[in-house]
Order: structure tokens, then C-alpha cells, then sequence
């Protein structure tokens, strides 16, 4: 049976013995019922695993002393989804959700000129990340930025194959055609309800980034951007 999985930011290689938060903790001894001697699984959320028994089960301050660590390798390529923030917060954090399940890197809030939220409550959309990375028992917890202008991110971008979806007629490919390398960095664009505006495309093109196609339908945004993340993971 899979130990139970937990998250603790601060967590480093050197540690040995560890003490949990008193919500991690009444979790462990109060709904788990765990108990000393039995084991559990923490992570940072950088990579690094460690295996570990309870010594003290304390419902406000539970201990554990590390029994084994692991780093888990790096994904072969690092994903970044910038996508636009969606005027109904929860979709948004569907996406994010389905985001971490799949294994991105990065996610971007994209700030476009069809994007009606500008904000977002950044303790809430990260404890979702970090639900999600539990629950898909994954060791890497995807970075959230802070919402970024359309033109700035366009400008500053330095992956290594970079692609913006949208619906617009014109020359474009299907992302499944083009994602066939395996590159170290890609990053792909997913704009807002309504689309990208056609100056928004040109220049996105004009700096270097590929159009393209994610299907035969037209898709909701946060559903184009859990498509995309798929895709892209798929080399």
C-alpha cells in the first residue's frame, strides 16, 4: 500500500528528524489515525523524497525522524503554460489542478487585452498545486508566477521551442506535429476568452513563436491549456 503523502516547504537533504505543522500534524494523528513506529512520505516539492517514521505523534506538532531520501530526476523537458487568467476563478484553478496532475514545469498568468481578471489570491491557488502534486504523487511542485503583460512575456521568453494557440485563420500547424523534439524548455501561449487579438499573434510571431493548432474544435481556455500541457509532455 502507497505510505501517505505529504508536503513541507522547507524541508532539505541534510535533515534527519522533522516536525510538521500542526495541520499536517491533526491530519496525520487525527483523521489518518497514524500512530508511532508507522511510516509516511514528504517532499518540498523540489525533487527531493524522503521516507520516514512517526516518533511522536502529536496532534499539534507530529514528528518524524528520515529513514531514506531519494531525488527524483528532472522531467526531460521543462513545460511552461502561460495562459490567460479566466474571468471564472474556478476554472482557473481546474486548469491548475489538471496542470500539476500532468507534470508542467511553469505556469504564467497572462495578462492579454481580451483578459478580464487581472488578480488572483495567490495562498489559495497554491494550496491547490500542492493538493494536486500530493494526489498525482508527484515530488515537483509547478512554479506559479505572478500575472505577466501579453508583450513583456513575449519579449523576455528564452525557451527553447516556443508556441502560441489560438483560433484565428491563417498558417498554423498542429502542436502534435511540431512537438517532436525533445528540447530542455518549451513554452506555449493560451489566451483568453475571446482569443488573442490579431496584433497580439503578430507579434508573438514577430518574436519568434510558432502558431499552433490544438484540435478540431474550439476550446475554453482552461481546457486548451490542460491540452496543450498534454501534448507537450508527450516527447
Amino acid at each position: 500500500m502507497t505510505l501517505p503523502f505529504f508536503y513541507k516547504e522547507d524541508l532539505i537533504a541534510s535533515d534527519t528528524a522533522v516536525v510538521l505543522d500542526e495541520a499536517g500534524s491533526k491530519h496525520i494523528v487525527q483523521v489518518l489515525r497514524m500512530q508511532n513506529g508507522e511510516q509516511l512520505q514528504l517532499t518540498n516539492g523540489k525533487g527531493d523524497l524522503f521516507i520516514t517514521e512517526i516518533i511522536d505523534n502529536n496532534r499539534k506538532r507530529c514528528a518524524v525522524k528520515v529513514i531514506q531520501k531519494s531525488k527524483i530526476d528532472n522531467p526531460k523537458s521543462k513545460i511552461t503554460i502561460a495562459i490567460s487568467l479566466t474571468k471564472n476563478t474556478q476554472r482557473f484553478e481546474w486548469f491548475l489542478e489538471k496542470a500539476t496532475e500532468i507534470g508542467v514545469s511553469e505556469i504564467i498568468p497572462l495578462i492579454c487585452e481580451r483578459t478580464e481578471k487581472t488578480t488572483f489570491k495567490a495562498d489559495r491557488l497554491k494550496s491547490i498545486l500542492i493538493s494536486a502534486m500530493l494526489q498525482s504523487q508527484q515530488t515537483r511542485l509547478p512554479v506559479l508566477h505572478e500575472p505577466v503583460k501579453f508583450k513583456q512575456l513575449v519579449e523576455s521568453s528564452a525557451q527553447e521551442q516556443k508556441f502560441i494557440a489560438h483560433c484565428i485563420d491563417g498558417a498554423k500547424r498542429n502542436l502534435s506535429d511540431l512537438n517532436n523534439e525533445a528540447m530542455s524548455s518549451k513554452i506555449i501561449l493560451i489566451g483568453p476568452e475571446g482569443d488573442f487579438t490579431p496584433e497580439e499573434i503578430k507579434f508573438a510571431l514577430q518574436n519568434n513563436f510558432s502558431a499552433v493548432a490544438l484540435g478540431e474544435t474550439r476550446l475554453r481556455t482552461e481546457t486548451a491549456g490542460m491540452v496543450a500541457a498534454t501534448l507537450l509532455r508527450l516527447v
